[in-house]
């Protein structure tokens, strides 16, 4: 899984609401809210501000254990004034069993529950992929090719616009579909080492890339927290991160 995939928004408050009544029709509830920052476990929303600028044209979409699950997280979004972003349903374009229902949250970002059965699927609520729009999507390869021994991912499909990357149990892609792009995603990977964090770090720069921290406990967090970060791209801020609590 991803160990976390974070957003800020413009009114947290507004998003807490949305979030909280679609997700918990898949059945998990807030791991950690107050009132900088609201967790489902591997999901995290919290208040623009300096450092933190407005998330838009993400879609993220989230596990169900089933199609009436799917139903469920749609139907409730529905119903409590959120706006449809298409209806629950097969989609055979993304695979042969894929069923979505697709939602907007308060600030135009597209959330969805996704039904497909899977070898290694992660637990219902969790995210299961990402959509980002990018400026040049091998550029976005070449990026992603050169942290993923250290973040535990792999390049995936390949198409004209679009480079999917895997990791267990997830995915993410990257998108040219001229539509509007992306903006302002933090992106986490999960270590088991230090190591993997300083070597994410080193292979980035050396190739480059923009430091957004360098590696060291962020004791801030919690006790241990050792994590680095860059910017890729297009300036989504990337972390590898050992919460060292084996």
């Amino acid at each position: 899984m991803f160990d976390h995939v974070g957003i800020a928004v413009a009114d947290l408050a507004a998003s807490e609401r949305f979030y909280r009544t679609v997700l918990g029709t898949l059945g998990v509830e807030p791991s950690h809210a107050d009132a900088e920052l609201v967790e489902w476990d591997d999901w995290a929303i919290g208040p623009t501000d300096r450092e933190h600028p407005l998330t838009r044209g993400l879609h993220v979409g989230f596990r169900a254990s089933t199609q009436e699950a799917v139903r469920a997280f749609w139907q409730a979004g529905v119903d409590a004034g959120y706006q449809d972003d298409g209806a629950p349903g097969p989609r055979p374009e993304y695979g042969p069993d894929y069923y979505g229902g697709f939602l907007l949250d308060p600030d135009g970002n597209s959330a969805e529950a996704i039904h497909s059965e899977r070898a290694d699927p992660v637990p219902p609520g969790r995210v299961d992929h990402l959509w980002i729009r990018v400026r040049d999507p091998q550029a976005s390869k070449r990026f992603y090719t050169t942290i993923a021994p250290h973040a535990g991912i792999a390049l995936g499909d390949e198409q004209p616009g679009c480079v999917q990357f895997t990791g267990p149990g997830y995915s993410f892609s990257c998108v040219d579909d001229e539509r509007p792009l992306t903006e302002h995603v933090h992106l986490a990977f999960p270590a088991r080492e230090d190591a993997p964090v300083r070597g994410f770090h080193e292979a980035a720069l050396a190739a480059g890339y923009a430091d957004h921290g360098g590696p060291g406990e962020r004791a801030v967090y919690h006790a241990g927290y050792y994590g680095a970060f860059v910017l890729d791209p297009d300036g989504h801020n990337v972390e590898v991160v050992n919460h060292n609590r084996d």
